[in-house]
């Protein structure tokens, strides 16, 4: 029989709202709060974005990350409750995501090198429509996109942006990225590409003067991109934790048939 994992030593981050605040405080009073290097898991209280942040700063640490929903959007997070903390924790279902990596060559020659938990996203930064050139694994696949821009998802990210976008949604476990476009005008049908995460995405930008494009990953931006490179990394494995029932993979179904 396994033996449940154990989450004795907790470390607590909060964003700046007063509910995350207060959840903070009656959290420490009961369970204590040890520095996140020295704790068995971190416990994020807030919204998506700040678990968004969590992720992203303790990529590499290799520690489990379960979230209380105390923010606006709470996708990624659980109920919020300060009652039988070690005990949820050590029943909970571990997920396993990986990010996106950004390589983005601006026009001045500098390289923006950053991690995406959600998506990499390629979009115009004037009034005019961006013109862009996508290559698969250095194939060219599309001469032209005319477009507010395009993205790049994880099955984590398919649910935020990319669904806005009218992306598919991808279960969590699944070996596909997301290629959505983002208002397309030409071609106007085009509604994106399902591919498999070992594929690297090539994002060329035409008339890079004249129609200037930004590339952000999650919340890092680089401004006045020529090329941006995107590609899972599967040297960077993040755990996040899910109360039973209420799984990553559970949630992302539920999405796919509206409830």
């Amino acid at each position: 029989m396994t033996t449940p994992p154990s989450y004795d030593r907790i470390a607590f981050v909060a964003s700046a709202s007063p509910e995350a605040q207060q959840a903070l405080t009656e959290l420490v009073t009961t369970y204590g709060n040890r520095d996140p290097e020295d704790a068995d898991v971190l416990v994020a209280l807030g919204g998506d974005g700040l678990m968004l942040q969590t992720l992203q700063r303790n990529m590499r640490s290799g520690k489990p990350i379960y979230g209380m929903h105390r923010g606006t959007v709470g996708f990624l997070m659980n109920e919020y409750s300060r009652h039988d903390l070690q005990a949820r924790l050590a029943a909970a279902t571990d997920t396993v995501i990986h990010p996106l990596l950004m390589r983005a060559t601006d026009t001045h020659g500098r390289i923006h090198i950053h991690h995406a938990i959600n998506e990499v996203s390629v979009f115009r930064q004037t009034h005019q429509a961006a013109r862009l050139r996508i290559l698969i694994d250095e194939r060219e696949r599309m001469a032209e996109l005319i477009a507010d821009g395009v993205m790049v998802a994880t099955p984590a990210g398919s649910t935020a942006y990319n669904l806005s976008a009218q992306g598919p949604i991808l279960p969590i476990n699944a070996a596909l990225l997301a290629l959505t476009p983002i208002s397309p005008f030409r071609p106007r049908r085009w509604r994106g590409a399902l591919l498999p995460d070992a594929a690297v995405v090539t994002i060329e930008v035409l008339e890079d003067e004249k129609r200037p494009v930004a590339a952000v990953a999650d919340h890092d931006e680089a401004r006045n991109v020529r090329r941006v490179e995107i590609s899972s990394d599967k040297m960077v494995s993040m755990r996040m934790l899910f109360d039973p029932g209420h799984s990553l993979e559970e949630r992302i179904l539920r999405e796919q048939f509206g409830y």
